[in-house]
């Protein structure tokens, strides 16, 4: 790990989370120099602590007909799936406005259209990138299980069920308590209704499989910055990158990967993008503590139950708060109270609570796309929930803009300037 100096690269790569490290590793497999550039070390912000799922199948945008008829009394419930605090209201309010507009129908099907391309593309190149890096060892199989507490709850849900079906996802529908208990035993009687996705797969710890690849982008040659970007400023050759420390680096292009971070130095660059701050909890309870098999999604509730390596990890939900204010773990015992209730026998005590910030835009598309500011700056950030499903496909996106491909997928749905 680099202290200080000045670094010249082919590509300087603001932002060491999974979509950055997957950016830093495609261009050295590329033949090109690289230096990644964070506050902190690589992989200790979003995609240190969530929940471990390669979703592919996760692609309806968060705004929709059916979150918004639910959202009122979501918003009374302070502790409920989705939620923002009353003093971050006023702050938030133009992207909630920008939310609901989201949710119109045409409007949701274009995004349904574009997320389904990206995932597709996300299966084949993670599967590429964990080759590569050394890392398939650590995916883990088996499918995930959406669990519905009646078939009414399940009906609420056709039209997910039925956008997948059009994408071409695979899933089958569980109406027998006896087929949901040999799929994954121990769950509440309440949950009598089930789809098992076989796609599902998760990682065996989020950190440590980012933190692997990391380490192969730094045994390759890449080179890992500490310290904050301030600015990124196009230049007649590249991009000038100053870091609030005084230091200065120059770099033949630049990609800004810094998460929930992005939005000021994207500002800089001339691109307005109203990227707003989920902020996630969750809590990893002991391994044994219960026999989990498969990632589980409590559908209407807004958490998932997901087995890693070092235990049970219970999180999800949505708190639109911002990066400033402390975090409420409350939240996160809430959920862990729910997940008791539906898988009875579960060991609850000793847990580690968590919270990170997940960058999340109105429409549930990521950014991915040309600064206005110089072609040499490529903006790769905003995946909400799905950074680590959808970061070594947003790897390739971003190498294919550079090195003058046409890109793999259609990057329109993804353009920075489609918030003007």
């Amino acid at each position: 790990m680099e202290a200080g100096g000045s670094c010249e690269a082919d590509v300087a790569i603001v932002g060491a989370g999974i979509v950055g490290i997957a950016c830093a590793h495609r261009f050295l497999e590329e033949g090109r120099s690289v230096v990644l550039i964070d506050r902190d070390e690589p992989a200790r912000a979003a995609s240190f602590g969530n929940a471990g799922a390669l979703a592919y199948s996760e692609i309806l945008p968060l705004a929709s007909p059916g979150i918004l008829a639910r959202a009122p009394r979501w918003l009374l419930d302070p502790l409920g799936p989705l939620s923002v605090p009353p003093a971050y209201a006023p702050r938030i309010a133009p992207w909630l406005y920008r939310f609901w507009r989201a949710s119109r129908a045409d409007r949701v099907a274009r995004s349904t259209e574009a997320l389904a391309a990206l995932n597709a593309l996300a299966r084949t190149e993670m599967d590429r990138l964990a080759d590569a890096a050394g890392v398939m060892g650590m995916i883990r199989q088996g499918g995930a299980l959406d669990l519905y507490e009646g078939e009414a709850a399940l009906r609420a849900a056709a039209p997910e069920w039925e956008a997948r079906t059009k994408a071409g996802i695979p899933f089958e529908v569980l109406t027998q308590r006896a087929a949901i208990a040999a799929i994954q035993p121990g769950l509440s009687e309440r949950l009598t209704h089930a789809v098992f996705c076989p796609l599902g797969q998760r990682v065996s710890d989020p950190h440590d499989f980012a933190a692997a690849i990391a380490a192969r982008v730094a045994g390759r040659g890449g080179r890992i910055l500490r310290g904050t970007v301030a600015s990124l400023s196009p230049r007649e050759e590249g991009v000038t990158i100053r870091l609030a420390d005084g230091r200065t680096l120059h770099a033949g292009a630049a990609v800004l990967a810094a998460g929930a971070w992005s939005r000021p130095l994207a500002a800089r660059l001339g691109d307005k993008v109203p990227l707003e701050t989920e902020r996630g909890y969750n809590t990893t309870l002991a391994p044994g503590a219960f026999d989990l098999r498969l990632q589980l999604t409590f559908a209407g509730h807004g958490f998932v139950a997901t087995p890693l390596s070092g235990g049970v990890r219970v999180g999800g939900a949505v708190e639109l708060g911002g990066l400033s204010a402390p975090p409420n773990f409350v939240r996160a015992r809430a959920m862990l109270r729910k997940a008791a209730v539906f898988m009875p026998g579960l060991d609850t005590a000793g847990g580690r609570e968590w919270m990170g910030f997940r960058p999340s835009l109105p429409d549930s598309l990521p950014v991915i796309g040309r600064s206005r500011a110089s072609p040499r700056i490529v903006h790769a950030f905003g995946h909400g929930h799905l950074g680590l499903t959808q970061s070594a496909a947003t790897a390739r996106l971003v190498a294919d803009l550079l090195a003058g491909r046409p890109p793999a997928i259609r990057l329109e749905p993804f353009r920075p300037s489609r918030f003007r």
